[in-house]
């Protein structure tokens, strides 16, 4: 039972060799305000003056103290004489940071505790989280650890920073908030309890005050006529463990150096002496107050002991693990480095082929990737990329009439001349090999994004060797990229070179003019439905006029004042009346031999096809010579005009050049005839059709190009590639060549796994 202290100790100086604090150890934790008494209560359980003093914040490193009894067992050698007999060794100290140095004077101790302070935390009066560790030996002590904090400040003083109250307390309460803490509440009787600060934190973690321990100083200091009893009794702020008060010495003892054997005196004749701690002077002072710290905690680790252990079983496995995944250095001697790298090929060359197939035990659900991922460039970037270029785009109308008219030459065309669709056609057909080219280069770098993301923890040990196998297969990747793109393009130059018009689905001239002829009679069918319904308003409204005699007449009904005219006779006589306008404008101005027979019967150009193919009485666009010799008079005078064209009989120039110059092609494109109109509707159609087909086919054969000549064959190729490139003795020595980071935490894993094998051995004995 005795041994549990000094077997805590032995484990904390086992985990601090590698500063590990997943180990939550028992220990007592003294919490207090400013000037307490938190220093005086350990000085006096050490009995040594070692901590330092001063004004405002003094303690601003945690302080893990560990007090050890002096015995047998924990002595030098030098200290035992030859008979056995233990010789009177002096009180001494040492700390973790000077593992090799000892002690012997404790004012050394109180300037190294001091200076290590101001080492880390500086010397403006801030606090740090580092702890200072202080192990004594003596013969005046119990057993125990004791973690001395920072005390509990309200305002900054000096140059403290503006927060230290708030670091303070979240300093404390890393400490207290541990189930194996015991809280050693420092409180001081001369203070209203309700304001302590040590039981507010305390009560904080410990609400129902099961591991918290109240202790009450400067009793001797309190207004006459007033004591603590109430407290001390445990009626006035229950705690389990109970309090316990103690009187230090005073500011003037500690100056004058009094000794702590007198100091002892003196606390145990206020206690007896005084009339209200009479009774209980057994459960009060220094010593009594060392023996219950003693016995709490050694009850503390008796109950946390099954526990600890358990964790370090845990914490073992969990270390032997986390090294397994760093790998064996033995391994990679000499005999097995050819089977290592083989070994580390095949699994790369695994995981690219996997994570195409779908088949990756790293599958992830937060993102498309992989084959999936191509699957979606294919059918969802690609599709959506063909669907959006326009059959005609970039296609205007002054360029199909020019297509048109360069085709035919200096000859007038009586149908539309098909080298003009060919000519339209194949630069739209263009338009799809930049969205083609781009589904390639997206399934390219998706490969490559595989290729990063293969691997494993396995490869991490050797970064030359991970690097070398991306390497070796983005230039896989890479060539075929180059003869991918190639195919791509030489299926659009395949859908280029030969226009079949005779492919089952195109629309061919036939059903292009049959689909123009219905959606012109449906528009002239819209236009005469507006033109009747504009006759008929204005009919009704011709008849509104009459509406005040209407008003005079109120029983003769609306029907009697439409019944002369009807909807259908308003609209005949509309139509009449628009024919004798016509009829009339084109005997004034053309003559009776340019009015058609499809004319008068009301059809301005006969039969569709007739019209737009050319009829019997169709006008030709352009002027013949007849006229021209009627003009001139003779022969003679026809041949000088082809000569001279800029001179005509009257004399005057014409200027040709000039007319040309301010002639634009927009212009002269303004104004489309119906012919003209019908014929650029009827490229457009045809040129809409067969681009659609071909585009249906791309969609069709780029995915299987890609697939076939860059996915398909990086797969199945990739291992091959992998062993003949690297599979080489010579570079055996620097592809294994580990990562230092790797290497130093290995070294660490390791080293933590033999603390806790340790631990866990030392807690086996002791149990």
């Amino acid at each position: 039972m005795n041994d549990l202290i000094p077997l805590v100790n032995k484990l904390q100086d086992v985990f601090n060799t590698i500063g590990s604090d997943q180990i939550d150890l028992p220990q007592i934790v003294v919490v207090g305000s400013q000037s307490s008494g938190k220093s005086s209560v350990l000085e006096t359980i050490v009995q040594k003056d070692f901590l330092p003093r001063g004004n405002g914040v003094v303690t601003r490193r945690p302080l893990v103290l560990q007090l050890v009894n002096t015995h047998l067992g924990s002595m030098p050698p030098s200290s035992v004489s030859s008979d056995g007999t233990l010789n009177e060794a002096p009180d001494r100290a040492e700390f973790l940071h000077l593992p090799n140095k000892q002690f012997f004077d404790f004012e050394e101790v109180r300037k190294e505790i001091e200076t290590e302070t101001a080492r880390v935390a500086g010397q403006n009066k801030a606090i740090s989280r580092t702890p200072i560790h202080l192990k004594i030996f003596s013969k005046n002590v119990l057993n125990l650890t004791l973690v001395d904090l920072p005390g509990v400040t309200k305002i900054p003083v000096g140059d403290q920073p503006t927060d230290i109250e708030k670091q303070t307390r979240n300093l404390i309460l890393d400490y207290i908030l541990k189930p194996n803490s015991v809280i050693l509440a420092v409180s001081p009787a001369n203070v209203d309890l309700a304001n302590s600060d040590s039981l507010k934190l305390a009560r904080q973690v410990d609400p129902e005050a099961k591991r918290t321990i109240g202790v009450l100083t400067k009793l001797d200091l309190m207004d006459a006529g007033t004591n603590s009893l109430d407290i001390l009794s445990g009626r006035a702020y229950p705690l389990k463990l109970g309090f316990i008060g103690v009187v230090n010495r005073s500011q003037a003892d500690i100056q004058i150096n009094k000794p702590m054997a007198d100091a002892f005196k003196a606390e145990t004749e206020f206690f007896q002496n005084h009339p209200a701690y009479r009774a209980i002077a057994h459960r009060c002072g220094t010593n009594f107050l060392a023996k219950t710290l003693n016995t709490i905690l050694m009850n503390h680790i008796r109950d946390k002991l099954p526990d600890i252990k358990a964790k370090l079983n845990s914490l073992i496995g969990q270390t032997q693990q986390e090294l397994t995944s760093y790998g064996d250095p033995t391994f990679t001697g000499k005999a097995h480095r050819g089977s290592l790298i083989l070994q580390l090929l095949t699994k790369f060359a695994s995981d690219f082929v996997a994570a195409i197939d779908g088949t990756s035990a790293d599958i992830s659900t937060k993102e498309l990737c992989g084959g999936a991922r191509i699957y979606y460039i294919f059918n969802n970037v690609f599709g959506a990329a063909l669907d959006s270029v326009n059959p005609c785009e970039n296609l205007s109308v002054q360029d199909i009439r020019t297509a048109i008219r360069n085709s035919t030459g200096p000859r007038p065309s009586l149908f539309v001349p098909e080298i003009a669709f060919d000519l339209l056609v194949k630069p739209q057909i263009k338009l799809l090999e930049p969205p083609s080219l781009r589904c390639v280069e997206l399934a390219y770098e998706e490969l490559v994004k595989i290729c990063h993301n293969c691997g494993g923890k396995d490869l991490s040990r050797f970064p030359r060797f991970h690097a070398k196998l991306i390497e070796v297969v983005s230039d896989l990747l890479r060539e075929r990229l180059g003869p991918t793109s190639d195919y791509v393009e030489s299926l659009i130059s395949i859908q280029r070179s030969y226009i079949n018009t005779n492919h089952p689905d195109f629309i061919g001239g036939g059903g292009a003019m049959s689909a123009l002829e219905r959606a012109s009679q449906k528009k002239k069918k819209d236009v005469d439905r507006t033109r009747r319904l504009s006759a008929v308003n204005m009919a009704l409204a011709g008849n509104g006029s009459d509406s005040p005699a209407r008003e005079e007449n109120p029983e003769k009904p609306l029907s009697s004042a439409m019944a002369n005219l009807s909807v259908h006779q308003a609209a005949e006589r509309a139509d009449r009346d628009r024919e004798r306008e016509r009829l009339n404008h084109v005997s004034q101005h053309g003559g009776p031999n340019n009015v058609s027979t499809s004319s008068v019967n009301g059809s301005p150009h006969g039969p569709f096809l007739n019209y737009f193919f050319g009829g019997p009485q169709q006008r030709s666009d352009r002027p013949i010579l007849q006229e021209s010799a009627h003009r001139s008079g003779n022969v003679h005078n026809v041949a000088k005009e082809m000569v001279m064209p800029k001179t005509v009989l009257d004399g005057e120039p014409l200027d040709f050049d000039k007319k040309l110059d301010h002639m634009t092609d927009s212009e002269e494109f303004s104004n489309l005839n119906e012919r003209e109109d019908m014929e650029t509707q009827l490229i457009r159609s045809l040129i809409t059709s067969y681009f659609n087909i071909t585009r249906k086919s791309i969609q069709d054969l780029v995915p299987k190009a890609v697939m076939h000549l860059l996915v398909n064959y990086s797969r199945e190729a990739v291992q091959n590639r992998l062993v003949a490139t690297l599979y080489k003795e010579e570079l055996f020595n620097d592809l294994l060549q580990e990562d230092d980071n790797l290497c130093a935490e290995r070294a660490k894993c390791k080293a933590m796994l033999d603390v806790f094998k340790n631990a866990f051995t030392i807690i086996n004995e002791a149990m």
